[in-house]
């Protein structure tokens, strides 16, 4: 078995900050769910070119850092939604810090690379309905 050789450091605010998030998709499924799309299947379409496998990894693992919860709806047929708790929550203003630094120096940070497409990206986090005052998804 692989053995890192140098120790995570667990106790540096930034490093178990950057592991929770950190990972391809985690903060792209952590949008779904902000911006209400929450059942597994509808995330993975949301997330095309993405494989089913790797979105259920990546939400059991947001799920195990607690940062989301799983809701099973009892309807006909039972399915289930994932939701933020309230340590996903307060990622929200961090999320959409990010996002908008993301799109301020994207141009400047991608000049020289031929895959950067100008108005590529469907959304942003600018575009989710998120109630600024309290931090949760607007209804």
């Amino acid at each position: 078995m692989y053995q890192k050789k140098s120790p995570e450091l667990l106790d540096c605010g930034l490093a178990v900050a950057l592991k929770v998030i950190g990972g391809k998709w985690r903060t792209w499924v952590l949008d779904c769910i902000i911006r209400e799309i929450r059942r597994p299947s509808a995330i993975q379409r949301e997330m095309q070119g993405v494989s089913q496998r790797v979105v259920n990894l990546h939400i059991h693992e947001l799920e195990a850092y607690g940062l989301i919860f799983k809701k099973i709806l009892r309807a006909r047929p039972a399915h289930v939604e994932y939701h933020l708790t309230e340590a996903g929550e307060k990622l929200l203003p961090i999320l959409r810090d990010l996002d908008n630094w993301g799109n301020t120096h994207k141009h400047y940070l991608y000049r020289d690379n031929p895959a950067f497409i100008p108005g590529s990206c469907a959304y942003s986090a600018e575009d989710a309905r998120v109630d600024v005052a309290d931090q949760r998804p607007a209804s």
